[in-house]
Order: C-alpha cells, then structure tokens, then sequence
C-alpha cells in the first residue's frame, strides 16, 4: 500500500460510522483492506490483527496498535462529519485526527517493514472500544497476540513520542448521616459530614511527583444529596476524578486514600493505570537521534490496558481530538509513515523475562 491508497482508505473509514461498540462495518473494510494485501486476518469482536511473516517465538514481538472506533460528533460541527473532505491539505471528517490518520500510516508502515526480514515478529491492531475503554476492544485480544515485548500506540502526539500517560480512577465516594427535621436540632448533615473530605481531595497532595506528568490531580467532578427542603440529608454522594501519574499504582493510591477519609470509597475501575517507558528504550533513544521530544501525556489510550513497554506516538495534534470539524494534515501522514518505517527498522529489543520462562 502507497501514500495514495492509504488516504483513499481513510477517507473510506471517515465515511463509514464507527462510533464505539459499532464499529463492525469499519472492521470489514480494515479486514478486507489487509486480505487484498496478502495478509491472513484474524479479527475478534471488531479487533483485526495481521502478523508480518510467520510468528518466531525465539524473537521479541513489536505491536502496532491504532483504533478504529470514534466518539460521537457534537452539535458544533458546521461539516458532514462523514463526508471527507479534502482542502488546503487538511482532510476533514470525524475519525480523520483521533486516530485514522495513525492507523493508515501504520498500516503502510507495515506493509514496507513486512518486505525485509526483521529481528522480530511484527504484528499490526485496528482495535475497537478505545473510546470507552470496552472490553471488547484491545482487551479482548492481548491473550490472542501472545507475548508482546513492545508497542506503538498510535494517537495524535504531533509526532513527538509520549514516553509516559496518565492513569485514570474514578471514585463514587458516600458519606453518611442520619435524617431528621431541619426545623429541629436532630439528625447529622451528611452534606457537611461530606465537606472534610471534599476539601481533603481538593487540596491533598500525594508525595510522589513525575518529572514528565506531574502530581497525581484528584478532582471532585459531582455530588449529590437531600431529597427536599425540611429534611436533613442522611446520605451524600460524590464523584472524584482522579489523573494517576506513574509514581503510583491504582491500587496504592486507592488504599492510601481510604486511610485519609471517612466516607465509603468505590472505584469504578482500577485497571486504567499509568504507563512510562525508560528513557533508553532502543525506540526512545531512535526517536531522540531523529531530533523527537519526549513528553508525557495526560490524555488516556491504549497504552493503559497493555502490560508491556510503550510509548504513544502518531500523527496529528490531541487538541483536535473530539472536536468539530476535524481534520488531519496530509503532510503529517506521510511523515508518520517515514517515522514509523526508521524507528523500527531493524530495531533491536529485548524479549521480556516473563515468570513462566524462568521456571525450571
């Protein structure tokens, strides 16, 4: 596949609604796509994967991941968001940016790394469920890929590699009282029972500070209590969004907050973790010499449901992402296509010494 069938199949995908959950028609034409290029397909749900040449499980595996599925297109758009356009360079349509615009230029990537004999199996994920993090998306197919050393996440990073992301947990969190008339000295507000709490996730700082994503930011985003007027509120809930930098699991976080409140705390997850990747990574250090920045992300992708090293790396800008009429530049594809071929050809790395390997 060339720079031009890479866009033609993106404008394809653009014109083909692929919200989350429903991306089955996107799948096929992904699917199809990669037969008609000589590859055996497997898909699961709406997850399609190829493998370069036949699998060598004495080398380390390289993913390439990008998904197909969008959000939902608000009400501000003044475009078709199905009907991709092309103008001054820029091709407009939901999906284009976040992240079809990855995806085609993995997919040619791909396809010129699968031409030489590599040091290691390459496999390429048109993922679904991103969006909302669903479990039939790339969740659903890591036991299916077997053991992955490696990955390219591919989202709109400017072509910068996002060497570290943040985490998410958020917490539905209750405080109790006990009802009673407002008019009388009875009962306990679980509204002001709530407010140490509240102003405990408001201005606690956890110790742990990353130089590439910060502190930890916990944020109390909804609360609800009182059903009227005259009646002290026995119950009062609130929600906290909370951004983990990779100092801290989910879990440690989650307990050392228990420790420090008193109201109940439930998580509503605790497996969006953050990721980092060292610094001397083998693709890190290819992408410094290229001249590229590494930063840390505080947006949510892939990268949080993989446990193996990745770094988060594509064409187009985050802050398109989600928004009306958006769009991609053409020239940004093509230089993704160029990055993704010199970072991993002939890239050396290690395979991962997994618990099941050193028995024995």
């Amino acid at each position: 596949m060339n720079f031009e069938k890479a866009i033609e199949l993106l404008q394809r995908l653009i014109a083909t609604p692929s919200v989350s959950r429903v991306e089955g028609d996107a799948a096929d034409i992904v699917e199809a796509t990669l037969a008609s290029l000589g590859f055996a397909t497997h898909r699961k749900c709406n997850n399609v994967w190829v493998e370069a040449r036949q699998h060598n499980s004495a080398l380390p595996t390289i993913l390439l991941d990008a998904h197909i599925d969008t959000v939902k297109p608000n009400a501000s758009w003044q475009r078709n968001p199905y009907c991709p356009t092309i103008e001054g360079g820029r091709l407009y349509g939901l999906g284009s940016n976040d992240t079809g615009g990855s995806l085609v230029a993995m997919i040619v990537a791909f396809c010129r790394l699968a031409r030489r004999e590599q040091p290691y199996n390459l496999i390429l994920l048109a993922s679904a469920e991103e969006e909302v993090t669903g479990v039939n998306g790339v969740r659903a197919v890591l036991s299916e890929l077997g053991d992955v050393d490696f990955a390219i996440v591919g989202e709109p990073t400017s072509l910068q590699p996002a060497v570290a992301e943040k985490g998410l947990m958020v917490l539905d969190c209750v405080a109790r009282g006990k009802a009673g008339h407002a008019a009388r000295e009875e009962g306990v507000n679980a509204i002001y029972e709530a407010l140490s709490d509240i102003e405990w996730f408001r201005t606690h700082q956890m110790e742990r500070v990353s130089p590439l994503l910060g502190a930890v930011k916990m944020t109390v985003t909804g609360i609800e209590a009182g059903t009227q007027h005259n009646v002290i509120p026995d119950e009062c809930r609130f929600m906290v969004d909370i951004r983990v930098n990779e100092c801290y699991q989910n879990e440690e976080l989650l307990a050392k907050i228990r420790q420090s409140v008193r109201c109940e705390v439930t998580p509503r997850s605790t497996h969006l973790n953050s990721s980092a990747i060292e610094a001397e990574h083998p693709a890190v250090k290819r992408l410094v010499d290229m001249g590229k920045v590494p930063f840390g992300s505080p947006t949510l992708s892939n990268q949080a449901v993989m446990p193996f090293p990745t770094l988060k790396l594509g064409p187009g800008d985050s802050a398109r992402s989600h928004t009306a009429d958006e769009y991609i530049m053409l020239d940004e594809i093509r230089e993704a296509i160029d990055i993704y071929e010199k970072v991993l050809d002939n890239l050396i790395i290690e395979k991962i010494t997994r618990r099941d390997e050193t028995v024995g």
